[in-house]
């Protein structure tokens, strides 16, 4: 059967060793730098019309194990689903419903995993987004840090704003705010185990007269006009393709006229959010963000602009993206016992996956990240952002 295989495979010259339990072995290229034991003889025929899908299932099934960086072979599963056509592109975006319910029950699936997992391999103030990379030698930590400013600055907020947080996650950007800029932060998420964090973080730093978070769904927001600014930070992935009117539309009713709304998030390579990446789409969705939908740049926008906010503003973050990644995928592998005592070898394996299979395809454009800033203008169309965008970067 490894004969047949390396026959195969021989004109890819993969980087790859192939072994049995038996302990037969063969090399489809030369120099291997992946070593891929085969614990189940069966997923051999599976490898004639691989998809990174199913390789992937093979991988948290323990099928088989994997030798050598997450990275390499990400690359390597990436050439053979490409070479032998397996995992073709879905033709149709799988929209679906989204409720309260469906997405209180997503975001704990996968965001109460456990607090320190995640720990184990975010920057200290555990910033779960893109981080802001101003050099290449930056640390990730660095990185994070000008991320929260980044949108600060974007915000332009001033001492005594009201800054609505939406998805606040673990409180970096509503601690960053409140200490640096002297706002007001109400933030509100669907996490319990996040929030619990949060909370304690921001009352041992002294926070807690400038920021209230809560548990509370976006559609629960009450009243109009109660903020002077708005943040939502990898949040609207979880909205749905069908809620985006009305998830931007509380937006623009909770924002005083003038005020900011800065939207960063996650959004899809084609214009009707089908996902790429023979069949990396359809793992991820099953496994690390179920319920997850990923919006095109030009639907978000449209969507915004339905609901009377004005976009001013657009930054493609996509290197950025892929090198918090990779830094995530590093400091996890750094970790490995540690984080598979705390969440078990099924949720590591797919962990690791997903991080460095990330990384890997912000590398290789299957989606993107943008951050959308909007201004809600005031009844006669004015508004107060500078004509330029000089004061950003001053």
């Amino acid at each position: 059967m490894l004969s047949q295989l390396a026959g195969a495979f021989a004109n890819l010259d993969l980087p790859l060793r192939v072994t049995l339990p038996d302990g037969e072995s063969v090399d489809l290229g030369r120099a291997p730098k992946v070593v891929l034991h085969i614990r189940d003889p069966s997923l051999l025929a599976d490898l004639q019309s691989p998809s990174l899908d199913t390789l992937g299932e093979a991988y948290i099934e323990e099928r088989l194990d994997l030798e050598g960086s997450m990275h390499d072979a990400i690359a390597v599963a990436d050439r053979l689903s490409r070479a032998l056509g397996g995992g073709a592109e879905a033709l149709v975006a799988p929209h679906e419903p989204h409720d309260r319910q469906t997405d209180a029950a997503a975001i704990a699936y996968h965001y109460d995993l456990s607090n320190s997992f995640y720990a184990l391999w975010l920057d200290p103030e555990m910033v779960y987004s893109c981080g802001y990379f101003r050099h290449a030698e930056d640390s990730l930590a660095r990185a994070q840090v000008q991320k929260l400013d980044h949108l600060c600055r974007k915000l332009r907020l001033h001492r005594g704003d009201r800054l609505l947080d939406v998805g606040c996650g673990w409180g970096g950007l509503a601690r960053h705010a409140a200490r640096e800029y002297g706002v007001q932060v109400h933030g509100i998420t669907l996490s319990e185990q996040q929030l619990q964090l949060a909370r304690q973080r921001v009352t041992a730093q002294g926070l807690a007269e400038r920021v209230t978070l809560e548990l509370r769904d976006y559609r629960d927001l009450t009243g109009s006009e109660n903020y002077d600014k708005i943040v939502s930070v990898g949040m609207f992935e979880h909205v749905g393709h069908a809620n985006l009117d009305s998830y931007f539309g509380m937006l623009a009713q909770q924002v005083r006229p003038g005020g900011l709304v800065l939207n960063h998030g996650i959004t899809a390579r084609h214009l009707d959010g089908r996902p790429v990446g023979r069949g990396a789409g359809r793992f991820i969705g099953r496994h690390v963000f179920p319920h997850g939908e990923l919006p095109h740049l030009a639907i978000a926008i449209g969507s915004m602009s339905e609901q009377g906010l004005e976009v001013v503003d657009v930054e493609g973050l996509r290197p950025h993206y892929a090198r918090t990644l990779a830094l995530w995928s590093r400091n996890l592998d750094q970790h490995l016992e540690q984080a598979r005592a705390m969440v078990g070898e099924r949720s590591l394996r797919i962990w690791r996956l997903y991080l460095a299979g990330c990384a890997y395809g912000f590398t290789r454009h299957w989606m993107n990240i943008h951050q959308i800033l909007a201004v809600k203008p005031r009844e006669d169309g004015s508004h107060s952002l500078p004509l330029t965008r000089a004061d950003l970067y001053s």
